[in-house]
């Protein structure tokens, strides 16, 4: 049976389906030389399995679908799992930062939706999340914005990662100072 060239890109989307990808940003670079201006592409992807992981690459080529394939292929090699709270929102608030890239995200109750600008809604659908506030201070450049995000999103821990941790279960990290207390006094009476 010969193959095919051109089913091979086929082939390689069949055997991972569970990705899906968003092309955040594409930049156009010229080159200057003795016979005119060559140009390159550079493509900032987004990968995610909308369940909890997420990943970005950058690649460049001289073709924008070139560039678009290494962007795609150095995001999935660069995955990180993050906890969702619900399967839908963040379990607490957090900053992320990276050079002069400011980003503040906020869990947010069911049927908010995603309230965020370009890369970093690319981030949140690619992860799975549903409900989610954040914003943008300081650069507007795309690599910086996405990194930013990534970062903040690393730093996000869960009740179970905090109780095991601790060594304690996760109903005693969950419980709140208030009903601790109230119940400390019902149990000395």
């Amino acid at each position: 049976m010969a193959k095919e060239p051109g089913n091979r890109g086929r082939r390689d989307r069949e055997e991972t389906p569970e990705f899906s990808d968003r092309l955040v940003a594409i930049n156009r670079v010229s080159k200057t030389v003795k016979g005119g201006k060559r140009f390159g592409f550079a493509a900032l992807v987004v990968v995610g399995d909308q369940k909890g992981r997420v990943g970005y690459g950058k690649g460049k080529a001289k073709e924008v679908p070139e560039a678009i394939r290494k962007a795609t292929e150095e995001a999935k090699r660069q995955l990180v799992r993050i906890p969702l709270k619900e399967g839908r929102t963040l379990h607490h608030d957090t900053n992320g930062r990276h050079g002069a890239g400011k980003v503040v995200m906020r869990t947010a109750p069911q049927g908010t939706g995603i309230i965020a600008g370009g890369p970093m809604r690319a981030v949140f659908e690619m992860l799975g999340v549903q409900d989610v506030v954040a914003k943008s201070i300081g650069s507007q450049n795309p690599y910086n914005m996405v990194r930013a995000t990534i970062d903040g999103l690393v730093s996000e821990v869960s009740p179970r990662m905090v109780a095991q941790r601790r060594g304690k279960k996760v109903a005693d990290i969950l419980r709140s100072p208030v009903n601790q207390s109230t119940s400390e006094t019902v149990a000395e009476a």
